[in-house]
């Protein structure tokens, strides 16, 4: 018994981390559709073998290899990954060999279930036969999510910019669908574009990426972009909107969230929600913070070379974060050329909004800093509605709901909760026509954006 703990131990360690890939497929869990292939595209323009799994159809394996005390996107990861391997198998038969793939799970710190998802995978993973030879490539919020160690040195930087980038498009590519969807000519006519656009653009960042000739990439956005414009029906007045924060891959994941988005447009909505690059920026931010934090203490402690290690940490991150919310700004600039798309959040101004309420704190860094300073920033910005979507027994989001409230409250702002789990709630849709009701009365009162739609 002893024997068998020790090696289960050993394989947390020495089969999740950063490998090199070489000639390994990179297998790739699906968040939202357009992240995670033009992920995937990156990877390939990398020469690394990037391949998106196939989401949602293995939630009945999810469930039998986990007891529902899980996160809910646990639940849903390890559906995919083993589905992927049942699918795989069958298909090359005894050419199927484990070793050939790295699962992609990253990770975070905190009390967010997140961190341990890759443990319990790895956990499960080794109980089938051979399936210990399937390694689980993580990187983690320490270092700002770094890939160093999945590529030569000198290409890491190039690959960590393009990624980026690939997150930057990904998110905007969300914001004209849900930008253009409550106002199209044709029904249908904005899903089929986004369809048909994210093979062109993945294709764009595997031709371009490695290269690092962004502007190709960005000729492509913009002939997305200039073809979505001309789906718009001017003459529809624009719509309640509606923004949504929370734990970032159920809010992202329709068959998770169970189509939320489409739910609220359905009835009236016009939906803006939290990006990708928010929360990747919010990575970057709180490595700074941290560093500058430990900093300040070891100053008062005259621990030189810890303050030369702390101050080394915060100006590199800092840098990082500089880079990213200019490039962030750069794209969403070339982007309203042609379309008004919902700017992101700058998340020092986030966390000054928090400051400014005192009602929560930065120092507690989890998901419910970003969501809880969203949630103001969305009854400031004029909104007339915010839905705060988690996975059922979610602290962050359970902490948001319980702060959040009282706040829209007293705002006047019309405010939903949305817990998630495998279940069908079957008040969820009578929850969320009322909530459309409170924020089309919202916008009557408030007289918001009575104009037509462009």
């Amino acid at each position: 018994m002893e024997t068998t703990c020790e090696a289960a131990f050993q394989s947390l360690t020495d089969n999740i981390g950063t490998f090199h890939p070489g000639n390994k497929q990179v297998l790739i869990p699906e968040m939202n559709r357009a992240g995670a292939h033009l992920i995937a595209a990156v990877c390939r323009s990398f020469g690394i073998q990037g391949r998106v799994l196939e989401t949602y159809k293995g939630m009945d394996l999810g469930q039998e290899f986990t007891s529902g005390k899980e996160c809910y996107p646990c639940q849903v990861t390890m559906g995919d990954i083993l589905f992927f391997i049942q699918q795989e198998s069958e298909k090359l038969g005894r050419d199927f060999n484990p070793e050939n793939y790295v699962y992609f799970m990253p990770e975070s710190d905190g009390p967010c279930r997140f961190g341990m998802y890759n443990k319990y995978q790895r956990i499960v993973l080794d109980t089938f036969p051979g399936l210990d030879k399937l390694k689980i490539g993580s990187i983690t919020c320490r270092g700002g999510y770094s890939l160093d160690g999945f590529l030569e040195k000198e290409k890491v930087r190039d690959l960590r910019k393009m990624m980026y980038l690939s997150v930057l498009v990904a998110d905007i590519l969300d914001r004209m669908l849900w930008r253009i969807r409550p106002y199209e000519k044709e029904p249908g006519s904005a899903d089929h574009l986004v369809e048909i656009s994210v093979p062109d653009m993945a294709a764009a960042f595997e031709s371009h990426a490695a290269d690092k000739d962004t502007e190709a990439i960005l000729r492509e956005l913009d002939a997305i972009i200039g073809k979505a414009v001309d789906l718009v029906d001017p003459t529809i007045p624009r719509k309640p909107r509606i923004g949504i924060v929370g734990e970032i891959f159920l809010r992202m994941h329709t068959d998770s969230n169970q189509n939320l988005i489409r739910k609220l447009e359905k009835h009236g909505a016009e939906v803006v929600c939290a990006s990708l690059a928010e929360w990747v920026n919010f990575v970057n931010y709180i490595e700074k913070r941290s560093a500058m934090g430990r900093l300040r203490l070891n100053v008062k402690r005259g621990r030189l070379a810890a303050m030369r290690s702390d101050l080394k940490q915060a100006v590199t991150a800092g840098l990082e974060l500089m880079y990213r919310e200019s490039r962030q700004k750069d794209v969403y600039r070339r982007v309203w050329r042609q379309l008004d798309l919902a700017e992101d959040h700058k998340i020092s101004h986030l966390e000054h909004a928090l400051a400014e309420e005192d009602v929560f704190s930065f120092d507690i860094d989890t998901e419910a800093c970003l969501s809880i300073a969203g949630i103001m920033e969305y009854a400031r910005g004029g909104y007339d509605g915010v839905v705060n979507v988690y996975p059922f027994t979610c602290m962050p989001g359970m902490t948001t709901a319980a702060i959040a409230k009282p706040l829209m409250a007293r705002s006047g702002v019309p405010y939903l909760d949305a817990a998630f789990d495998a279940s069908i709630q079957p008040g969820r849709e009578a929850a969320i026509r009322t909530f459309m009701y409170q924020a089309q009365q919202h916008q009557r009162s408030a007289g918001n954006r009575a104009a037509p739609s462009n």
